[in-house]
């Protein structure tokens, strides 16, 4: 990667910024709020209803975080390789390592079933706002949000209520301004049907981890069963073996994780000041542990690879986004942006008087997030700091007390409408190492100890005595968490079960859990409280002065962002919009992460080496995206999204079509691949592919 394009150009200029409205091809838009007169205005292109209800019947969301798409009638499903790589750990061992190797299988009957993963396709779409809004009119602060979330759980539990095929979930927009329910069609059956290698899913590894020109064949194959066959899937997209080519139209379908392009300059400044510069810290320290723990054996590093991804993935992506907010243009235009919107509300009288002062509220609100924060990120947001055991304690802990509650008055994670994924998220089987889960208990528990203070009566509480390793060693050693019939025994078994329980990670759960709740009551009653119900009227404003062509912040669920394929422009550099499979063998060296798998090594002669790899194009996403499925006009699948460029890790703030770009992988590149290097005629087939 060329100098000019590194890390010095992810700062964003004043032009980038979310505006009042959404311009050019800015926007993740809701499936019932499309622009569609913009697109034929800019593209000369009628995006129909019925187009959109065929795409979204397609679009699938995975409860690992991320999107696909189905690709055929029975049921096969494109998604991209790091999607799938926790499925593919999850299902080796020692003999059989799926990561490293890829998972190949020449019949149905070999698929494997993913533990833990769930796919769901959007049936619905019900504005819920007035049902919502109406039960918390009149509270404030710990009130507000118990009668809100009550309202939701009752809301969820009706709509799929006897339907053990659905999931229900009101999702709240516009930070307060809509809320509605989307109605999802679930399969909880979902087996691993193709993966490549990861040295080739992943060719670049953390070097070109959000940059272009990759090489990187980020795709895999995964599939819905249903009654232990595969799922009948009438609606898919067909899959282009022509691929897309520069200035092409096309759509991203998928699911971006969560945007804060709506938040206040307060909020923005607790992100810029505390929360992202301290678990950066985490971070970095988790990754160079996990580093460390990935050199002692092979063994060892293939335990670690997927937590270890994720770990630097993250540490990236934040990277991108805390440069953005230290970028004074970027940051003082969004303070005018908040001036302006708080002048044009004190013009309006009426409007004045009906939402009051919620910026003021907003920022006193941040001053107790502030004050709580360490509580609330060691004893709430980041507990176990990704242990599958404490997880796993922690959860059965809590549904055991929550499910004896009325739904209405449960904690929002243990509703009934949620309790289906969480039981099975509980029960399927997952491989645990013991080492690796002592590790990341170890560093959860020195790091609270260190931030929080030795003093702190938290820490007296999550410690006792006892040192941060020995306690993680003492309670991995001794839990039976790891046996999935001793979950489904407590999870059965209820709040008797867990009081009778001498798990020593269940006692340990149980202990310290008052003061875990006790920190998330106060946040509730002092920061999510009073700043969502701002929020609530900050949304109220924007809608009276712009109406709906504002897209809301990205919410997990499905959207429809729309662009060109395109290259771009920076300090003089100019970045081509596509690379090609030959380029791929230019760029290998012998030396990791550039170590050219052998299959590929082999495959040279048979493949077609013009055919266009990786591609960028203008989309507006963020993470969550990744798996989308790039559409042209003709609802023909043409890719799966799987990265942005470097100037794109500021877009949770704010988007920069000039240079902000969607890094896919192809599906000529995907079809080569499936032909000539990895002889899957059976996928092809299925894809109606000669």
């Amino acid at each position: 990667m060329k100098a000019s394009i590194k890390w010095a150009g992810v700062v964003l200029a004043a032009s980038s910024l979310l505006a009042t409205t959404a311009k050019a091809e800015e926007g993740m838009w809701t499936f019932d709020n499309f622009p569609k007169e913009a697109v034929a205005k800019q593209h000369g292109f009628t995006v129909t209803q019925q187009w959109l209800d065929h795409v979204r019947g397609a679009a699938v969301r995975l409860t690992s975080g991320c999107s696909a798409s189905v690709v055929s009638p029975e049921g096969l499903v494109l998604t991209n390789h790091h999607c799938i790589v926790r499925c593919a750990q999850n299902l080796s061992d020692k003999k059989n390592d799926y990561v490293a190797n890829g998972f190949l299988t020449a019949s149905l009957s070999g698929e494997k079933q993913c533990p833990g993963m769930q796919a769901e396709i959007l049936q619905s779409i019900t504005d819920v706002t007035d049902k919502v809004l109406t039960a918390a009119e009149g509270k404030t602060g710990e009130d507000f949000v118990k009668a809100r979330d009550a309202a939701i759980a009752d809301i969820e539990k009706a709509a799929c209520k006897d339907n053990d095929h659905m999931r229900c979930q009101v999702v709240n927009l516009y930070r307060g301004g809509q809320f509605k329910l989307y109605q999802y069609r679930k399969y909880s059956d979902v087996r691993l049907s193709f993966a490549p290698e990861i040295g080739a899913a992943f060719f670049g590894g953390d070097p070109d981890n959000f940059n272009f020109p990759r090489y990187a064949m980020d795709a895999a194959f995964i599939r819905l069963y249903e009654n232990d066959k595969p799922a009948q899937t009438p609606t898919y997209l067909r899959w282009s073996t022509q691929g897309a080519s520069e200035g092409d139209l096309l759509f991203v379908a998928g699911n971006p994780g969560s945007t804060r392009r709506l938040m206040t300059v307060a909020q923005m400044q607790v992100d810029r000041d505390l929360s992202i510069p301290v678990r950066q810290l985490l971070r970095s320290e988790l990754r160079g542990r996990l580093i460390a723990f990935s050199e002692r054996s092979a063994e060892h590093k293939r335990i670690a690879t997927d937590t270890l991804f994720g770990t630097e993935n993250s540490f990236k992506a934040f990277y991108g986004r805390h440069n953005a907010l230290l970028d004074p243009v970027f940051f003082g235009k969004k303070m005018e942006q908040e001036k302006k919107l708080r002048a044009q509300v004190a013009a309006n009288p009426k409007l004045r008087q009906e939402i009051g002062d919620p910026w003021g509220e907003i920022e006193t609100a941040m001053e107790a997030y502030r004050e709580l924060f360490m509580k609330a990120n060691f004893l709430e947001a980041q507990a176990g700091m990704r242990s599958k055991l404490f997880a796993y304690a922690r959860h059965l802990v809590r549904a055991a007390d929550e499910r004896e509650k009325p739904n209405g008055e449960r904690m929002a994670t243990y509703t009934e409408a949620k309790l289906p994924l969480m039981e099975k998220n509980l029960l399927d089987k997952q491989p645990i190492d013991p080492e690796l889960e002592t590790l990341k208990l170890s560093f959860w528990l020195s790091k609270s100890r260190e931030y929080l203070t030795v003093d702190a009566p938290e820490t007296q509480t999550l410690l006792g005595r006892e040192s941060p390793e020995a306690l993680a060693k003492r309670l991995v050693s001794g839990t039976k968490l790891d046996d999935p019939k001793v979950r489904k025994a407590l999870w059965e078994g209820g709040a008797e079960a867990i009081a009778k329980s001498r798990d020593p990670l269940i006692i340990y759960a149980r202990q310290i859990d008052e003061d875990a709740r006790a920190v998330r009551k106060a946040y509730e009653a002092r920061v999510e409280g009073p700043v969502d119900r701002a929020a609530e009227r900050i949304a109220k404003a924007r809608f009276a002065l712009y109406g709906d062509s504002v897209y809301p912040d990205a919410t997990f669920t499905l959207r429809l962002s729309y662009g060109v394929a395109k290259g771009w422009t920076y300090n003089g550099v100019t970045v081509p919009w596509r690379t090609k499979i030959g380029g791929l063998y230019d760029r290998a060296t012998g030396f990791d992460p550039f170590v050219l798998p052998a299959r590929w090594a082999s495959a040279k002669g048979r493949l077609d080496l013009d055919t266009t790899y990786d591609f960028v194009s203008t989309h507006d996403i963020i993470g969550g995206n990744s798996g989308s499925p790039i559409i042209n006009t003709s609802a023909e699948v043409v890719g799966a999204v799987f990265d942005g460029n470097i100037h794109s890790l500021g877009g949770a703030y704010g988007y920069d079509g000039r240079i902000n770009r969607t890094v896919s992988v192809s599906t000529p590149a995907i079809t080569e691949a499936l032909r000539h290097v990895y002889r899957q005629d059976r996928i092809l087939k299925e894809l109606n592919v000669e």
